[in-house]
C-alpha cells in the first residue's frame, strides 16, 4: 500500500510540508477576522438569568445543624447539574478513570486520545453509572489521563513517562478525597502508567470500598502484526528487511480495533493481571476485549461490587493486605509478566501502607512458581492476551497455583468474599466452560495449552521469568527477563553465556541510530547510560530491544543499561542496573572495547554481569572491580539535554525514598526527614539555598 501525496493534495486542497521529518499536511491560511468574531453568533442571545431546577432538596433541620456547608451545597451543585432533587441522597460513588480523547456518539473521533488503551474507557465509566443510578446510587466521574509509552519511544516525551505514574497517583487521591461524602471508588483504567497510579490511588483508600475495572486489551488484526512488533518498521526498513510499502501496511493496522492495551503480555496486560490477583478487580475482568459485551458487564457488576463492599462494611484496606501483595507476585510469576511491575507493586504496598517487596522477595518467589503462561512475548507459540482471557485468564492461571498450594487463599477480594470461594466458583462456571470453548472454535487453539499445567509447562520448557545479576558492574542488582533470550543461546544446564566487547552510548538516540547503520554487530555488548532516573527519568527502551529481537544477528547482542524495558522486551537485555552511571556507578566507567561477561542461569535463576578485561587484558571479576575502583568516570556523562525539572526533581525525591528497587515512590518521612536534617539553624540561614541538597 502506497500513500499518492499528489491526490492527497487535490482531495484536501492543501500541500504537505515536513515536520519533525514527518510529511504531514498543511491547511489553508487562516484570517485574522476568523479568529477575532465568528459570523453566524448571534450576540443578542447572551442571557444573565436562567429557572434554576425545580423542586426541594431532600434535606433536614439535622442535617443543616450538623453539615458541613461543602456537603449542603455539593447537593445544589447536584440538582444543579441535572439530578433528580428526590434522588440526590443516595449513595455517592466516585468513578475515575484515565480517558482520553472525544468520542461522537457512533464512535468515530472528535479529538484523538494518546493511545488505545484510553479511548474507550469513557464506555466503561457511562455503564458502570448506569448501573449505579439503578441502584439508587449517585455516580460521580472524573478522569486523569494517562500518556502512551509506545507513542513516546524514542523521543523526549519518554522523559515523562515514569515520573507521571507518580504524578498522577496524587491526583487520582486528590480527586478522591474532594469528593468528601464518597460511599466508594470505582478506578477505571489500562495501560503502563495511568493503570499502576490508579491501583496506587485506590490502595489509598483505607475504610473507602474500592474496585478497578481493568480497560481490557485490543484485537489483532485479521492478517497483520500485534502493537509490539509493528514498532520495529524502522529499524526493519533500515535493515532491508521490509519494504515500504509493507511498513506502510502493517503500520496502518496493528491496532485492529480502536480501544484497549496492546495485544502483548507487557506492562498494561500485566498490572490487570495483577490487579485481578491483589482482589481489586472482579475474577476474569482482566484481558477481555475492549467495547464488546463482555467488557461492558465488568463495570456494571463492579458497579453492582463496590456498594455490595459497602453494605457488608468492607474497605480497601480488607482487601489489600501482605498476603494479597504476595498473591499478587506469584500470579506475576506465573503469567512471567513484565519487569516494571517490579516498580508497581512495591508503590502499590507503599500507598496500602504495607511492606514494600524487594529484590530477594522476588527472587524467592520465581524461584518457587513455575511459570505457566505461553503469551507474547514469552512464548513458546506467543498467544495474544485476548486468547489468555478466552484460556481462563487470571482465574485459570490461580486454579493451578491453588492446587500447587501456592496462593493464599483466605484473603477477602471485591467479590466481598474469599478468593477460594471466587475460585471455586470459576471452577464450575459456565463462563469457563463457554469461553475456553470459543478458543478452540474460533482460533483452533486447545486452551490447555495457553494455560498450562505446571506438568505440561515443564514439558514445554517454560522457566521462571525474573532474575537479578549482579557483579562489578550492578553491585546493587539488576533485572533480566531470562525467559525472553533466545532458546538455541541456552546450553544443556540451562545457562547463557555471553562474553563480548563494549560499545558504549550515552543517548538512546545514539544507540538505535548505531543498529540501523550497522556499527552493532554479533558478539557486541551494547551498553546505554546516563538512563536512569537522574539521566533520563528511568526511560523504556524498548526500540533498541526490539529492533534487535527482529534483526538476523540480533540475539547475538547483549544489551546493558540502567534504564528499564518494555514489558514486551526481548534478548539477554539486563536493565535496572544500579548505581546508575550518574550516581557514580560502576557502569559509568566503561569504555568502548572492554570485555563483558554476562552469565545467566534460568534454571537455578541467578546471574552475573562483569567487567572482565580491556581490549588487550583478560582478567577475572575479583581483579576488574579493581580496576574500575580506580577509574575515573566517563568525562561525556550528563543528564539527558531535555531533562525536564519536573523529572529532576522526581529522581531525587524518590532516590531519597528507597530508589528504583523502593518502587520510584514518595516515602513522605523519608524526605522530611532528610530535610530537616540537611536544615541549618535559623540564626546561620542565608539567601543562598544552594547547599540544601536531596
Amino acid at each position: 500500500m502506497t500513500c499518492d501525496f499528489s491526490q492527497l493534495e487535490a482531495n484536501y486542497g492543501c500541500h504537505l510540508r515536513l515536520h519533525f521529518g514527518m510529511r504531514i499536511a498543511s491547511i489553508q491560511p487562516i484570517t485574522i477576522t476568523s479568529v477575532l468574531e465568528s459570523e453566524d453568533l448571534h450576540l443578542s442571545a447572551v442571557a444573565t438569568h436562567a429557572p434554576g431546577p425545580t423542586g426541594q432538596l431532600p434535606i433536614t433541620p439535622e442535617m443543616l445543624l450538623a453539615q458541613p456547608s461543602g456537603n449542603l451545597f455539593g447537593l445544589s451543585m447536584n440538582v444543579g447539574m441535572g439530578w433528580d432533587p428526590a434522588r440526590v441522597l443516595g449513595p455517592e460513588v466516585l468513578i475515575l478513570s484515565t480517558h482520553g480523547g472525544v468520542r461522537a456518539p457512533d464512535g468515530t473521533p472528535i479529538a484523538l486520545g494518546f493511545h488505545t488503551g484510553h479511548w474507550e474507557v469513557g464506555l466503561l465509566v457511562a455503564e458502570a453509572a448506569r448501573e449505579l443510578t439503578a441502584l439508587q446510587g449517585v455516580p460521580f466521574a472524573g478522569a486523569c489521563t494517562d500518556p502512551c509509552d509506545g507513542r513516546t519511544q524514542g523521543t523526549t516525551g519518554m522523559l515523562d513517562s515514569l515520573p507521571y505514574r507518580n504524578d498522577a497517583a496524587i491526583v487520582l487521591r486528590r480527586l478522591m478525597r474532594s469528593l468528601p461524602t464518597r460511599a466508594g471508588v470505582l478506578g477505571v483504567a489500562t495501560c503502563d502508567k495511568g493503570l499502576p497510579a490508579m491501583m496506587m490511588a485506590l490502595a489509598s483508600a483505607g475504610r473507602i470500598p474500592t474496585v478497578l475495572i481493568p480497560g481490557g486489551v485490543t484485537l489483532l488484526p485479521e492478517n497483520g502484526e500485534d502493537a509490539g512488533k509493528v514498532q520495529t518498521i524502522g529499524a526493519r526498513y533500515a535493515q532491508q528487511q521490509i519494504t515500504l510499502e509493507y511498513a506502510a501496511e502493517m503500520g496502518c493496522r496493528a491496532c485492529a480495533t480502536p480501544g484497549g492495551g496492546c495485544q502483548f503480555l507487557g506492562t498494561a496486560a500485566t498490572s490487570q493481571v495483577v490487579a485481578e490477583a491483589l482482589g481489586l478487580a472482579l475474577p476474569h475482568s482482566a484481558l477481555a476485549p475492549s467495547g464488546q459485551p463482555i467488557w461492558l458487564d465488568a463495570a456494571r457488576r463492579s458497579a453492582r461490587a463496590v456498594l455490595r463492599l459497602r453494605q457488608l462494611e468492607l474497605g480497601t484496606a480488607d482487601i489489600l493486605s501482605q498476603a494479597a501483595i504476595e498473591n499478587a507476585m506469584v500470579v506475576h510469576a506465573a503469567f512471567g509478566g513484565s519487569t516494571n511491575l517490579l516498580l508497581h507493586l512495591p508503590a502499590i504496598a507503599h500507598a496500602a501502607r504495607l511492606k514494600r517487596p524487594v529484590a530477594a522477595d522476588w527472587a524467592h518467589i520465581n524461584r518457587q512458581v513455575p511459570r505457566l503462561v505461553d503469551a507474547l512475548p514469552n512464548g513458546p507459540r506467543n498467544y495474544a492476551t485476548v486468547q489468555v482471557f478466552l484460556a481462563g485468564g487470571a482465574p485459570e492461571v490461580m486454579l493451578h497455583l491453588r492446587r500447587a498450594g501456592l496462593l493464599n487463599t483466605s484473603v477477602t477480594t471485591v467479590t466481598g468474599e474469599s478468593l477460594n470461594q471466587s475460585l471455586d466458583w470459576w471452577e464450575q462456571s459456565s463462563r469457563r466452560r463457554a469461553l475456553r470453548k470459543n478458543l478452540i472454535d474460533l482460533d483452533g487453539i486447545d486452551p490447555d495449552d495457553v494455560v498450562m499445567s505446571p506438568d505440561r509447562a515443564r514439558s514445554r520448557g517454560l522457566t521462571s521469568t525474573v532474575c537479578f545479576p549482579i557483579g562489578n558492574l550492578a553491585p546493587e542488582g539488576s533485572v533480566i527477563k531470562s525467559t525472553s533470550i533466545d532458546p538455541t543461546l541456552i546450553d544443556e544446564r540451562g545457562q547463557y553465556r555471553h562474553v563480548g566487547p563494549a560499545k558504549i552510548f550515552v543517548t538512546e538516540a545514539a544507540a538505535i541510530q548505531a543498529i540501523k547503520t550497522g556499527r552493532i554487530v554479533t558478539g557486541d555488548v551494547l551498553v546505554l547510560i546516563c538512563s536512569g532516573p537522574a539521566g533520563a527519568g528511568m526511560q523504556e527502551i524498548y526500540q533498541i530491544t526490539a529492533a534487535l529481537k527482529t534483526l538476523p544477528f540480533g540475539k547475538h547482542v547483549a544489551v546493558l543499561t540502567d534504564a528499564r524495558f518494555s514489558g514486551v522486551s526481548t534478548g539477554a537485555c539486563i536493565g535496572h542496573i544500579s548505581p546508575e552511571a550518574l550516581a557514580g556507578g560502576q557502569i559509568g566507567k566503561l569504555q568502548d572495547g572492554d570485555q563483558i561477561e554476562i552469565v545467566i542461569d534460568r534454571t537455578n535463576l541467578t546471574g552475573a554481569v562483569n567487567f572482565v578485561g580491556t581490549s588487550t587484558q583478560r582478567m577475572g571479576a575479583e581483579q576488574g572491580n579493581r580496576v574500575l575502583l580506580e577509574r575515573e568516570p566517563r568525562k561525556d556523562l550528563q543528564p539527558h539535554p531535555d531533562l525536564p525539572d519536573d523529572t529532576r526533581l522526581w529522581a531525587a525525591l524518590v532516590q531519597a525514598s528507597g530508589g528504583i528497587w523502593g518502587g520510584c515512590v514518595y516515602d513522605a518521612d523519608a524526605i522530611i526527614s532528610l530535610l530537616n536534617r540537611g536544615r541549618q539553624p535559623e540564626e546561620s540561614l542565608s539567601i543562598n539555598t544552594g547547599s540544601m541538597h536531596l
